[in-house]
């Protein structure tokens, strides 16, 4: 697929995304937002992977979302693949609905592994399912998607510690480096200095995407990403973003991590993003 349709499909997902939240008046399109070229990429170029769905994906790519308030993108990512009827994307953050606020597996929603959102586990869960590969001669790779201001989580670290420790090279860890969290941006909550750095000196091999909202940057830093898995290092993407990315009154602040946009503001955001492959 050219970079150009994976374009357009980043620009419906937008679109889904910013109904599904207007839609209950509840969610988090900003991170979802600026997350949206990552997960086109992943799912529609870069990762291996075959439906239907089965849980243990033998053979495939697998991805975890840790940051899992940002469940929209990846709802939307996810129907648009054809893991399940787009129509259901109507249901999201209903009651009983297998499209939850963050998301869940007891309903067994097509493409969720593991239920996140408390934040600083997915790392772990990650680096688990990425051993039981090795175990078993798999030759598949597993990502994981984090936030930035999960780094605060102290979890992180120790995963961080043991995945270099035991040399976990079939794992492509991902940070969305936005610099927004819910409380506002994360050099006045909680700094995190030179994340970068901090990886390395843990015994990573550490990538930046300095331009996360390129579709071509995305995709050549993912591609370039799987050339250094198997080399007993386990790998970091710094995945540079802005929040809110597509929309002009939601781009790069820390407001919109999680208000649904009003009627008007619906459709002042819709006459942004062309509708590529038709509304759910």
């Amino acid at each position: 697929m050219e970079t150009e349709e994976l374009e357009r499909i980043a620009s419906q997902v937008r679109r889904d995304i910013v109904r599904m939240v207007h839609q209950v008046q509840s969610g988090h399109p900003g991170g979802s937002l600026g997350c949206t070229e990552l997960l086109v990429a992943l799912y529609f170029k870069v990762m291996r992977y075959e439906l239907p769905f089965t849980m243990e994906g033998e053979g495939e790519d697998l991805f975890f979302l840790s940051n899992g308030h940002i469940s929209p993108v990846w709802y939307s990512v996810l129907a648009r693949a054809g893991f399940f009827d787009i129509k259901e994307l109507a249901t999201f953050r209903h009651i009983n609905s297998r499209l939850q606020g963050h998301p869940t597996t007891h309903e067994g929603l097509e493409g969720i592994r593991i239920a996140s959102g408390s934040l600083g586990q997915g790392l772990s869960a990650a680096i688990g399912a990425a051993q039981a590969k090795t175990l078993r001669n798999d030759d598949g790779l597993v990502y994981v998607l984090m936030g930035d201001g999960e780094q605060q989580e102290g979890q992180i670290w120790e995963a961080a510690m043991y995945a270099a420790h035991h040399k976990v090279d079939n794992l492509i860890a991902i940070i969305d480096y936005n610099g927004q969290q819910i409380d506002g941006p994360t050099s006045e909550v909680m700094d995190l200095q030179d994340l970068s750095a901090k990886w390395k000196a843990f015994g990573w091999n550490v990538i930046d995407i300095t331009q996360g909202n390129d579709m071509k940057e995305v995709l050549k830093t993912l591609i370039h990403a799987r050339s250094l898995s198997k080399k007993e290092k386990p790998i970091l993407v710094m995945l540079h973003t802005e929040m809110g990315y597509g929309i002009d009154f939601m781009v790069g602040t820390h407001k919109w991590h999680g208000i649904a946009p009003n009627d008007e503001q619906l459709a002042q955001a819709l006459d942004q993003l062309e509708e590529t492959l038709g509304d759910y």
